[in-house]
């Protein structure tokens, strides 16, 4: 099996420049990573959808980096936003910190656990064997 990411974009669906329709994953250990906030090494909420929603990224990506992987091993990311935040909002911020790597997404609006937060990004991923 291949050691990169392979997007399954079927032709009769609309091709998002943004996320693939589905990814297969190389071949190795399969992280999931829990859902992660816009908090600090402190656990203080930031202020704000771009601040929380950046942190968030960076505390997703400290959790690859710790298992041996990374965003471009990432298969699915489920992006969990507070009712009323528009989604094309989250996507700007999203793409600060994430950059260009495709993937599988799922967004979602629900009531956050904790009061304050904006977004929670929780993640699938392989990691190198």
């Amino acid at each position: 099996m291949s050691e990169s990411l392979v997007a399954i974009d079927p032709p009769e669906l609309f091709r998002s420049p943004a996320f693939a329709q589905g990814m297969i994953l190389p071949e190795g250990p399969i992280l999931i990573v829990g859902g992660q906030n816009g908090v600090d090494a402190e656990g203080a909420l930031l202020d704000g959808l771009q601040a929380q929603t950046e942190q968030a990224l960076r505390n997703l990506l400290a959790v690859l980096a710790e298992a041996g992987s990374g965003p471009e091993r990432v298969g699915k990311l489920t992006i969990h936003l507070a009712p009323g935040i528009d989604p094309t909002d989250a996507y700007g911020a999203t793409r600060t910190v994430w950059g260009d790597h495709r993937t599988a997404v799922t967004v979602l609006t629900v009531a956050p656990a904790r009061p304050g937060a904006l977004v929670e990004i929780d993640a699938i991923a392989s990691v190198p064997r």
